[in-house]
């Protein structure tokens, strides 16, 4: 299967490695995988910062929602990875590298912790690995990231990972679980040209 006219795989994407973790595509006939992705969608700091299209509320919809995603990576517009323990295999969170646009070899990037994993920079070990990936092998030019303002700690890890600051836009995503309100949002971003980092 090709990634929107990437490189072949034996499957959709690749298992990426590093920082002690292991990103795999989700699997969404996997029970453990649809409540990791229910626990992650469901939690408080997730809703804080996050108002996806679908809101998750029960076990039903974030199967659905999860099952959307392995579609969209299906057709090669976005590559959902479960962030993992590469030793133990317990779920830590998500890291999805998304909006995959060809035509300007660009995406967005974005990720969520699961509770118990917070505080052991999962999430910034987990962009490194994927945006290395993405900006390589992947072959994009541009990855951007953006998030709430206000949101310090997503700054930090952009920063981190080497996703300049650009700028802040003005009304560009929902505020908190509400689909008819407005707030700004930074915007980040990494080309293939810059420096790599070690996260």
């Amino acid at each position: 299967m090709t990634l929107a006219g990437g490189p072949r795989h034996a499957h959709p994407l690749p298992d990426l490695y590093g920082h002690g973790l292991r990103l795999r595509p989700w699997d969404a006939d996997a029970e453990t995988d649809v409540e990791a992705w229910f626990r992650g969608r469901t939690d408080p700091e997730f809703r804080r910062w996050n108002t996806p299209l679908r809101i998750t509320t029960d076990l039903d919809s974030a199967r659905d929602s999860l099952r959307t995603a392995v579609e969209n990576m299906a057709d090669g517009t976005s590559a959902p990875y479960c962030v993992t323990d590469a030793t133990t295999g317990a779920p830590l969170g998500h890291l999805g590298v998304n909006v995959i646009n060809r035509v300007m070899s660009s995406a967005r990037v974005g990720y969520w912790v699961l509770p118990e994993a917070r505080g052991r920079r999962v999430a910034t070990h987990a962009l490194a690995v994927a945006a290395r990936w993405a900006l390589t092998e992947l072959g994009l030019h541009r990855l951007e990231l953006d998030h709430a303002v206000g949101h310090d700690s997503s700054c930090h890890i952009a920063e981190r990972c080497g996703f300049r600051y650009e700028g802040t836009l003005r009304g560009a995503m929902w505020e908190a679980e509400r689909h008819d309100a407005y707030r700004d949002m930074h915007l980040h971003a990494r080309l293939a040209t810059d420096p790599d980092v070690d996260a």
